[in-house]
């Protein structure tokens, strides 16, 4: 197998303003060979398949093990996580990509801040106070526990959120993981403090009433996560709360009736 070769064509942009371009790369292959050991050999020779010597690519990697969702790129055209996308597995040559649904920073990198900014809206933490000591936690029911660790699998990869036909600049629409990250928090003993804010953010632009349930991101998820039942267990909950809010608003009486109103 020392003959043996892969090609890959990456999609590649210098900044955020300049256009993109394609460049392909020959690489020698290698056994259990996945895209980011091919991006790392490039780093190691960057070297295109015309010969000239470039800039290494730029892309996102860290934990190597599909663990930290960092990686996620489109490859061959498909959403997918780099570190887990074996060689052998691919039609060549390779066509690398960045996600199309945020902004590019260069190469494969992009900017996926909006999560970060999403999961704010939904309060997507377990409030406490860490001034002083609170002594041990919450005891939490099994039963919960077992519903609750699927849910905390989410690594922030992305791709639910690459595949949703609704997330995009005309709905706002949060997207998936952070809908799961609402139910996530809502269970918890201490998170549920802060669930009457979570849901009233749910109601609000881009919420989930933007979701067409199209099922694109409970298939995509690498993690197996049930996207689609998270989002079904919220949506009964937000709308709970709606009715609840609606009947618990005081009614209006002669004794507080605006000047004019009849």
């Amino acid at each position: 197998m020392a003959d043996k070769s892969v090609r890959l064509n990456i999609k590649r942009q210098n900044s955020p303003e300049s256009q993109p371009y394609w460049e392909e790369f020959e690489l020698q292959w290698r056994a259990g060979m996945n895209v980011i050991i091919a991006l790392m050999d490039i780093a190691c020779n960057p070297v295109n398949l015309q010969g000239k010597q470039i800039a290494p690519i730029v892309y996102d990697s860290n934990c190597l093990e599909e663990a930290c969702g960092s990686c996620a790129m489109l490859i061959n055209g498909q959403a997918a996580m780099a570190c887990s996308s074996l060689i052998d597995k691919l039609d060549q040559p390779v066509r690398l990509e960045p996600l199309s649904r945020f902004p590019v920073v260069r190469d494969l990198s992009v900017d996926r801040n909006i999560l970060f900014e999403n999961l704010k809206r939904v309060y997507g933490w377990v409030p406490i106070d860490g001034t002083y000591p609170l002594g041990a936690g919450p005891r939490i029911d099994p039963a919960i526990q077992e519903v609750a660790y699927p849910l905390s699998r989410c690594m922030s990869c992305s791709l639910c959120m690459e595949v949703c036909p609704q997330f995009n600049e005309s709905t706002d629409f949060v997207g998936a993981a952070i809908i799961n990250q609402v139910r996530l928090f809502n269970m918890h003993p201490t998170g549920a403090h802060l669930r009457h804010q979570r849901l009233e953010a749910m109601m609000g632009e881009g919420g989930i009433h933007e979701c067409s349930y199209a099922g694109n991101c409970v298939q995509i998820c690498p993690k197996n996560i049930p996207l689609t039942t998270s989002i079904s267990i919220v949506n009964g909950q937000v709308i709970r709360q709606a009715i609840g809010d609606l009947l618990q608003k005081p009614e209006l009486t002669s004794a507080n009736k605006k000047p004019g109103h009849r």
